[in-house]
Order: structure tokens, then C-alpha cells, then sequence
């Protein structure tokens, strides 16, 4: 699924993933995304480029653990950056969960 996301360090210098729930309409409160997180934590997250000139290609790819937060520290870094990154929640309320995927390996492509 298709997800908005910002990326920092952690205060061991490992890199950690956000992404948040916002309130944007939803077809139902209960998100398949986080029940899926709850059983199995393990994720990867891609982002991929594409261009009519395939030598411009490339694709990204972050493989690393999953948690949900509520309160504390990292749904709090994980607002402030994904508000910083996207002006468009200036007006769109974050007030869901963050999911904070803490990366254990970074691959990528491009020819």
C-alpha cells in the first residue's frame, strides 16, 4: 500500500522509517496495515522510480522491523518529521498511530 514517509536516525545512528495513520477518510478504523504490523513485524518498504527512458530507473528497498506507537517519543519524532517533509499536514490532522520501521538492511538497484 501506497504510504508517505520520512526517515532519521535513531540515537544509535540506525535509521528508522515513519509513517503515520492520518485523518484522511478510511473505509474502516480498523487498518488491515496495523493488524498485519501486530502479527508479524517484519516489513519492507520500496520506493521505486519510473521514467519512459528505462536507463533512468531505480528502486530502493528498506527491510526491517515494525512497531506501532500511541504516545511517546516516536510518534512525536515521527509527526514533527513527516509534518517538516509534507506541507500538506499543516491541515490535515495526524492524529493516529506512527509506524516506526527501524531498518536492518538497505538494498537497491539502478542500471
Amino acid at each position: 500500500m501506497p504510504v508517505v514517509f520520512a526517515v532519521a536516525a535513531d540515537p544509535g545512528g540506525r535509521d528508522v522509517v515513519y509513517t503515520a495513520v492520518d485523518a484522511k477518510p478510511k473505509t474502516t478504523r480498523r487498518l488491515r496495515r496495523l493488524a498485519n504490523i501486530e502479527a508479524d513485524p517484519r516489513v519492507s518498504l520500496l520506493v521505486d522510480h519510473y521514467s519512459d527512458d528505462w536507463a533512468r530507473l531505480w528502486w530502493v528497498r528498506a527491510d526491517g522491523v515494525a512497531t506501532i506507537h500511541d504516545d511517546g517519543r516516536a510518534l512525536e519524532s515521527g509527526r514533527r518529521l513527516l509534518r517538516a517533509k509534507y506541507p500538506q499536514y499543516q491541515s490535515v490532522s495526524l492524529d493516529g498511530p506512527v509506524i516506526a520501521v527501524a531498518v536492518h538492511r538497505w538494498s537497491s538497484w539502478h542500471p
